[in-house]
């Protein structure tokens, strides 16, 4: 394609912008290629520079780069699922691992003492940070940085006796050794695992469950629920979402 398509093609969907009530924002990416997503180059060329959207009664700001569940009313209902099935208090701790733009954990923050967000996305985290303030939250706190690497120290440094972790990976899953500090961290005795890619993540899942070994240490978990739900209707895709809890 010319030159001169493509800014004829541009043109035209500033027009659609501009018209319709449906778009409100345009960042384009010029680039085919690039070994991490954050690394492609955006040009903001109409409306806002972000997405703003309204879920369970809460605003979220979405960067271009970073996550969001794209089907709003079914996250609804996959976010509530994971809040009764935390059973949290005022005295709770939430770890949010792979926050993105920080949903659960500040769809879950009014409920608990504190939470604590752990994404690789600079662009989500600062997201997050700001939704956390839009929505009037200040127990919340968003960590930037590969879950590997943050969370073992992260967990390590909490002593709450009412310790609850949702974890909301890739597709891929969880690095095995988030994982490993998972299982050695005993006081954590509830975790609730979203699977994009419930084959992906089944390495996890028999790691969060077989016995304590030279390379496993701590006690296991244990599956006690599991709930799909269909976030892309029409598909054969869904969120796998799954409790699991320490064996005494």
């Amino acid at each position: 394609m010319g030159t001169g398509s493509v800014f004829k093609n541009l043109a035209c969907m500033i027009e659609l912008c501009r018209r319709s009530v449906l778009y409100d924002s345009m960042t384009l990416n010029f680039s085919r290629k690039s070994p991490n997503l954050e690394d492609l180059p955006l040009d903001h060329v109409h409306g806002d520079k972000y997405i703003y959207e309204q879920l369970l009664g809460l605003k979220f700001r979405i960067s271009p780069h970073a996550f969001f569940q794209v089907n709003t009313l079914a996250a609804e209902v996959l976010y509530s699922a994971v809040r009764d099935w935390a059973k949290l208090n005022q005295d709770s701790t939430v770890l949010d691992v792979c926050c993105g733009t920080g949903t659960i954990g500040i769809s879950l923050a009014k409920n608990v003492k504190n939470v604590i967000g752990i994404e690789m996305c600079q662009e989500a985290i600062e997201d997050a940070k700001v939704n956390a303030e839009i929505n009037g939250l200040s127990n919340v706190e968003f960590l930037c940085g590969k879950a590997e690497d943050l969370f073992p120290t992260v967990i390590n440094s909490l002593t709450s006796q009412n310790l609850v972790a949702v974890v909301d990976p890739p597709r891929a899953g969880l690095h095995s050794r988030v994982v490993l500090a998972i299982r050695r961290a005993e006081h954590l005795k509830r975790l609730i695992y979203v699977a994009c890619n419930a084959r992906a993540a089944m390495n996890n899942f028999v790691d969060l469950c077989r016995a304590p070994s030279h390379r496993v240490k701590g006690s296991p978990f244990r599956p006690v629920k599991a709930l799909a739900v269909d976030l892309f209707p029409h598909t054969m895709y869904y969120e796998l979402l799954i409790l699991f809890e320490r064996v005494e």
